[in-house]
């Protein structure tokens, strides 16, 4: 998974896609891949495919990166008499066995090491393992992305030439099913200062299909100042009804109390939050404010309008912020727009508790 410009994603960390390629480069104008280049260009070896040079670099890198393991496992190197006599252990090491992994480069067979107690567990390729972690990443791609079991099955047979099978394929998505259920069912903190909660339009899965539906998300600001995502809920649409669920569901896994609820204005829904939270505080969102009252305001007038009531929801209080809206009420732009202010007016009573509280 590409995160950055300059990011590829490997595991738990992440490698600068820079680093390696200035690696190459010097290589490259050292002159130290001239001869390699030669082989290449006269058939003498396959950059890719089984048996290619790439396949066999991924072999070497983790079967040193195995030795590294029992060396740390034992205390000792390879050959050292002295540090296997000062461990004390009486442990060895005691060859290896042949292991093939299916990569994103396509099948590789490595030699993994093994000791005479039988008690080491290698982290890099875990035992009964037989897939590289980021294979696993590439088929939960690719199934998010709406293709079928059987479609994964061939693109990766096409493009890394790796034969998995249906029922191999179908473990990693029901893996990671299972770990997005045991996500959303865990347990909340009993108190957050202040928490988000709004629906945006998503494309999914479902029945085969890719269809639209309301993603419903909450959001919650620890004491921190942290933010966690609580939870996601997919509907049809949005409604105040489903967000009553939501609300009782997150206060069901442990929020027994939250300061701030800021939400958008869909009817319904402030009341939804203080029926699960009667002492919180509904905020409505300024962002959405903003984009209701702009409705009907011509193209080319949003941004002065948009300026004109930064005075309003950037006051010092809820006096100053009257002040504003009167003042931009009896403004050009106010006269000719008066759904603007009207709009403002009729959330007045939701969007001002956040203007009691210093900056």
């Amino acid at each position: 998974m590409v995160t950055s410009h300059d990011e590829v994603g490997c595991g738990d960390g992440a490698v600068a896609v820079g680093s390696a390629r200035e690696l190459v480069d010097g290589l490259v104008s050292s002159g130290s891949l001239d001869s390699l280049f030669e082989r290449i260009d006269r058939g003498d070896v396959e950059p890719a495919g089984d048996g290619g040079l790439i396949p066999e670099l991924v072999r070497a890198a983790l079967e040193r990166g195995l030795e590294a393991e029992m060396t740390s496992h034992l205390g000792y190197e390879a050959g050292d008499r002295d540090g296997k006599a000062a461990s004390g252990t009486g442990n060895s090491r005691n060859g290896s066995y042949p292991k093939t992994l299916a990569t994103g480069v396509g099948p590789v067979t490595i030699q993994v090491p093994r000791d005479r107690d039988g008690s080491f567990t290698p982290r890099l390729v875990p035992k009964c393992s037989r897939r590289l972690g980021g294979l696993d990443d590439m088929i939960v791609s690719l199934y998010a992305g709406g293709m079928t079991v059987r479609d994964i099955q061939h693109h990766l047979a096409k493009t890394v030439g790796t034969e998995l099978s249906h029922e191999t394929i179908s473990s990693v998505t029901d893996a990671v099913a299972d770990a997005v259920l045991e996500w959303q069912e865990r347990p909340l903190d009993e108190f957050y200062p202040v928490m988000y909660l709004d629906a945006i339009r998503v494309k999914v899965r479902d029945g085969g299909r890719v269809v639209s539906k309301a993603a419903h998300l909450a959001v919650g600001v620890d004491m921190d100042g942290l933010k966690h995502v609580l939870g996601i809920w997919v509907q049809d649409a949005e409604g105040s009804s489903f967000w009553a669920h939501v609300c009782a569901e997150i206060a069901n896994r442990g929020v027994t109390d939250v300061m701030i609820v800021c939400c958008d204005g869909l009817k319904g829904l402030p009341e939804a939050i203080e029926a699960t939270w009667p002492q919180a505080m509904v905020q409505t969102c300024v962002v959405h404010l903003i984009r209701a009252a702009n409705r009907f305001v011509a193209d080319h007038d949003r941004k002065a309008v948009c300026r004109d009531l930064r005075r309003v929801y950037e006051a010092v209080d809820s006096g100053q912020a009257r002040k504003a809206l009167d003042e931009f009420r009896q403004s050009e732009l106010g006269r000719r727009y008066p759904s603007v202010a009207a709009t403002w007016e009729r959330a007045w009573d939701r969007f001002i508790p956040f203007l009691q509280f210093p900056p």
